[in-house]
């Protein structure tokens, strides 16, 4: 089965019940794991966000971020798999799982948008 490109979204804040050494252990293992990862080719590398940015809409700017807590993403990576299910095997091997982060993997559409083709921003009554 030809290999695919999925992005890991890390998502939520550590867990404000352990101390910042243990989170900064994990942070540690992660690294170690990750660079393991990008060495193998299982892992494209991607990047920790800063905070705060900008949402741009229709007619306007407005600063954020804009989503609770658990929601705000942290930062972005890509792994390389066979399938969607493998992507979400090896995420669940990062350290920093136990320390309250989530991630999110989502497959990764290489065809041009279409209005006339379902996709994540098609409104229902389009449907």
């Amino acid at each position: 089965m030809p290999e695919s490109e999925y992005l890991l979204l890390s998502r939520g804040q550590w867990d404000a019940s352990a101390s910042p050494s243990e989170v900064e252990a994990a942070i540690d293992r992660f690294y170690a794991w990750y660079e393991d990862m990008v060495a193998m080719g299982r892992f494209r590398r991607g990047h920790r966000l800063a905070s705060g940015g900008k949402l741009v809409a229709r007619g306007h700017i407005t600063d954020g971020p804009f989503a609770e807590a658990k929601e705000l993403i942290g930062g972005y990576w890509f792994i390389v798999a066979a399938s969607l299910e493998e992507a979400a095997a090896t995420a669940a091997q990062n350290p920093c799982l136990a320390y309250g982060l989530t991630f999110e993997v989502r497959p990764i559409e290489n065809e041009r948008a279409s209005a006339f083709r379902k996709s994540n921003e098609t409104p229902p009554s389009w449907q």
